[in-house]
């Protein structure tokens, strides 16, 4: 079964494609120029709003085509220097005028409306502070700027129903006053940055790695740059040879219809976007478990058993007398004496000796050796007076007064020195007190005033 929807887009695409189209072999002079593939007519009651940086909706473009928008002109010689270029290419492309620099400069803007191009406004002095505009301010930018183009032109009609906003600054006061004067906001679907400081062969680079991204959409350059108008023909010859088409967007009137699209065309930005839906959300659940784990036995060989449990099979371990000497209630003893009595033992001497039973029950009634067979202890000398820092012996057992003496006349001569400070304090206050009076003398009683920070205070005299 043939389906209607899709049958209905393939023509839409199909009447994109063959819609005023103009081949390169067209261009006078430049056989293999890039040329403007076809002109889309839009209306712009229906799409109030265009532009992926900004919006969900932008032009019906299919893929591999361009539209190509200048911005804040005109300006000498860099806007006539892209109109050349775009001249020898046969491209088309939509001006974003400001209304001071049309009235600045109107032969220029004339000789842009006149080579074809779609001319529209850009406000009248290009202000960054849309975006919290009130309305009347909004409506005197807007109005403005279409009547200074309109008066270079001579026909309000020349000028296309499309605004951009000057910086990109939108806000819903704005967006509101264009939808209410049926004027369709434009935005960019990507930019160069043409208007930072960088170099025209970056500015290529940037407007193609970023169309490359998108596969389609409009580009938004200033023609007022001097390194704009040097990367252009690179651009377009980039453009010819990679295989993109240019597209010529203009506003649909009563004389020129609509061109035929699908809701769905302009939208094709969002396909790749990922919508957040209740399904991709992710869910925890509980899962009770239906029987305790159980762990395993453990190994009997992990306890140095080779069978299970086999009186005989015991595994050669370092130490098994020790166990075993446990088992039998003696003490247990290590493999190899540090102790010298044993380790002579251990090879037959002193078998006159008595032997010590080494078991618990025996320990005290083992025969210990002759206490008188132990060596003398040694007798250390008494301590002198000089190891406790007094060389003279007594002497300092007779100096002891002196010294005591000494330390109790200390607070005393403490006490005398701060009293003898305390005595010239009152001195010291009778001076400030004299020099105080002098200063109420010559300037008045004094009045307590306060900083401006509020932390530091002084005395000010009236």
């Amino acid at each position: 079964m043939i389906d209607l929807r899709a049958l209905s887009a393939g023509v839409a695409l199909l009447a994109l494609a063959t819609t005023g189209t103009a081949n390169a072999t067209d261009c006078p002079g430049n056989p293999g120029a890039l040329g403007t593939s076809r002109t889309l007519v839009i209306e712009p009651t229906e799409h109030i709003r265009l532009g992926l940086m900004q919006y969900r909706e932008t032009l019906p473009l299919a893929d591999r085509e361009v539209v190509l928008t200048f911005d804040d002109g005109p300006l000498p010689p860099h806007t006539s220097r892209i109109l050349d270029t775009l001249a020898a290419e046969c491209v088309k492309a939509t001006f974003f005028v400001v209304g001071q620099m049309a009235r600045a400069y109107p032969d220029l803007l004339r000789q842009t409306h006149a080579a074809g191009h779609t001319i529209a406004s850009h406000s009248q002095n290009h202000p960054l502070t849309f975006h919290r505009m009130s309305r009347a301010q909004a409506h005197s930018q807007v109005e403005r700027g279409i009547v200074s183009i309109a008066a270079v032109l001579g026909d309000r009609d020349a000028i296309a129903p499309f605004f951009r906003i000057p910086g990109l600054m939108r806000g819903r006061t704005i967006e509101n006053y264009l939808a209410s004067r049926d004027l369709m906001t434009w935005s960019a679907d990507f930019p160069a940055d043409d208007w930072k400081r960088i170099s025209a062969r970056e500015i290529m680079a940037r407007a193609l790695r970023r169309l490359e991204a998108r596969g389609r959409g409009m580009l938004l350059l200033h023609d007022i740059k001097r390194n704009t108008a040097a990367a252009l023909p690179g651009l377009l010859r980039e453009l010819k040879r990679r295989g993109y088409r240019i597209v010529h967007v203009v506003p649909a009137t009563k004389d020129r219809p609509k061109t035929a699209t699908l809701p769905e065309q302009w939208r094709w930005g969002s396909r790749g976007r990922k919508k957040r839906t209740a399904s991709a959300k992710i869910k925890w659940t509980m899962e009770p478990l239906s029987t305790k784990p159980v762990l395993a036995a453990p190994d009997p060989e992990g306890f140095g058993l080779a069978g299970s449990f086999a009186p005989g099979a015991i595994i050669d371990l370092p130490r098994p007398q020790t166990f075993a000497a446990a088992v039998r209630g003696e003490v247990p003893l290590p493999p190899q004496s540090p102790w010298p009595r044993l380790a002579q033992e251990e090879h037959g001497e002193h078998e006159d000796e008595p032997i010590v039973t080494h078991s618990v029950a025996s320990a005290d009634e083992a025969v210990l050796p002759d206490q008188a067979a132990l060596p003398e202890q040694a007798e250390l000398p008494a301590p002198g007076l000089a190891s406790f820092g007094d060389g003279n012996g007594l002497v300092s057992i007779f100096a002891a007064p002196a010294i005591l003496k000494r330390q109790a006349m200390f607070p005393q001569a403490r006490r005398g020195r701060i009293a003898a400070r305390q005595k010239t304090r009152p001195r010291k206050r009778r001076v400030a007190r004299k020099q105080v009076g002098l200063l109420e003398l010559l300037f008045g009683s004094p009045r307590r005033a306060t900083s401006s920070a509020g932390r530091h205070r002084r005395y000010q005299y009236r």
